[in-house]
């Protein structure tokens, strides 16, 4: 049971305490949240967004005080501060006792890869803790399990209150492996600050999440995933990455440094002789702990990288050889690299979460490589309110490698669907390339299957397996692109798009 006093006194040991009330009362729950107030309740004034009438809402429900960078006329303890971000991390891991502290705690950053990598370690640890049926916790941008919670996510990393009650609820159900997503603007705003990780991990660097609400440049992006090191025990990084040698300078700040990658033989996990056997990839690996073959359970040959650092990651962990091996032959992750075929064969349906340079580079290249001679056709949007740079880039790319592009809805929020679209086909047409925009994503993916000639492969990229649109008045529900996949594939075998010849 804790008081106001507790916070209070947390506050001003890290002087960010302004001014305090002379209440005392009982602190039974924390929120930040007007639609989630418990029984003695202290409620934070959170975010850009905040609106007044949250707050006269949660003290009528049962907010007993509040804190705030400003004090409202609304009849309860105001506990007034001078760092919102700070004092919401601090009050979320007072509050929940540090849970992560009894966790084997395992962080990926990177601009491309992480949810991949967090699910090829879940999978490793799921097969090494088989016998005990226990499972590995995960929090990723796609899903969330604790041991409590089995959820779809809504964030990369979640704000502190969320994931510090799920570090809980993982303690709580006796889970003691927990792998996470940790996102540059977690990184930078806090949202992971003050969390000790046993292992960080660092995949790679590219240009995105540019913007005026993101990170102003591209040195603050950088910057901000460096600050994973210093919260970790140890480094595991990709030799490579760009930038490697300011990275390595970075990662000094962590106890221990763990390399891997397919270029430098004196990394120490060094993969290599990557091939495709079928629809899998297979790869070689050679360190002081594990050697020999390995096998991807899910395509793209540019998946070698993240396996080679859930293969770091675990075998530090102690985990043994088979166990890893076993794990990245069984790992799937929902969206990424889920391929859907026609009966014939001659279609290809690829869903992937691909939404920026770097993983469009990688998808275009490994797709090229897997299915050589064949047409693609991508069907694609960019997000509204945020990473802009995406709109060129994507549209570049997508006018060099792809025969069609097809432009549509990818969380356009506040923006015009419309004004993103015509961005996007501006910079396509500057390439040269060829495209139609189709705002309905649906109807895009219909046209993308029903376009078809010969033997083609169809990307839908970005939305991954993804139940919803971002827009301005809120959340919208979407079947997701492998509903549509599926759908429009089993049209085109029952004969509806007439006969599908080469052009």
């Amino acid at each position: 049971m804790f008081c106001l006093n507790d916070f209070i006194q947390l506050f001003s040991d890290r002087s960010v305490l302004e001014s305090r009330p002379f209440e005392n009362p009982q602190i039974e729950y924390i929120s930040y949240n007007s639609r989630d107030i418990k029984e003695n309740t202290l409620f934070f004034c959170k975010g850009a967004h905040f609106k007044e009438e949250f707050l006269y809402d949660a003290v009528k429900k049962g907010a007993v005080a509040y804190v705030s960078e400003k004090e409202y006329p609304v009849g309860a303890p105001c506990i007034k501060v001078s760092d919102m971000r700070l004092c919401l991390a601090l009050a979320a891991d007072f509050f929940y006792g540090s849970a992560y502290k009894k966790l084997k705690l395992i962080g990926i950053t990177g601009t491309k890869g992480k949810s991949t990598t967090a699910y090829f370690i879940k999978y490793i640890v799921d097969e090494y803790l088989k016998s005990s049926g226990k499972r590995c916790a995960i929090v990723s941008s796609i899903d969330t399990f604790d041991g409590v919670v089995n959820e779809e996510s809504s964030l990369t990393t979640p704000e502190p209150f969320e994931l510090h009650r799920h570090f809980a609820n993982a303690v709580k159900s006796e889970t003691e492996y927990f792998v996470m997503e940790v996102s540059s603007q977690a990184l930078k705003y806090g949202r992971v600050y003050g969390v000790e990780f046993m292992t960080g991990c660092y995949l790679n660097i590219g240009i995105d999440h540019i913007s005026a609400v993101e990170h102003p440049n591209f040195e603050d992006y950088f910057l901000s995933k460096m600050k994973l090191f210093s919260q970790s025990r140890a480094a595991v990084l990709n030799l490579n990455s760009d930038k490697i040698d300011e990275v390595l300078r970075y990662a000094a700040n962590a106890g221990r440094v763990i390399t891997f990658g397919t270029k430098n033989e004196n990394a120490d996990y060094y993969g290599f002789d990557i091939r495709k056997q079928g629809s899998r990839t297979v790869f070689s690996v050679k360190s002081e702990k594990i050697n020999g073959d390995f096998t991807l359970g899910i395509p793209g040959l540019f998946n070698v990288e993240n396996a080679l650092c859930a293969i770091a990651v675990c075998a530090d962990m102690g985990i043994d050889e088979d166990s890893v091996r076993e794990g990245l032959s069984k790992a799937r992750t929902r969206g990424r690299m889920e391929i859907y075929e026609s009966a014939d064969k001659k279609i290809a349906v690829i869903v992937d979460y691909a939404h920026n340079k770097m993983s469009f580079e990688n998808l275009f290249s490994s797709v090229k490589r897997e299915y050589p001679g064949r047409k693609i056709s991508i069907v694609f949007g960019c997000p509204g309110d945020k990473a802009v740079v995406r709109r060129k880039d994507l549209g570049y790319i997508s006018a060099e490698n792809a025969d069609m592009s097809y432009i549509t809805e990818d969380d356009p929020a506040t923006e015009s669907l419309d004004a993103i679209c015509r961005t996007v086909a501006s910079y396509i047409e500057e390439k040269g390339g060829k495209y139609r925009i189709i705002h309905d994503r649906g109807e895009a993916i219909r046209e993308a299957v029903r376009d078809c000639r010969g033997e083609c492969v169809v990307l839908l990229a970005g939305k991954g397996a993804e139940t919803h649109q971002k827009r301005a008045n809120g959340p919208a529900d979407y079947l997701s692109d492998a509903f549509y996949a599926k759908k429009y594939l089993d049209e085109y075998d029952r004969g509806m798009y007439g006969v599908q010849d080469e052009k």
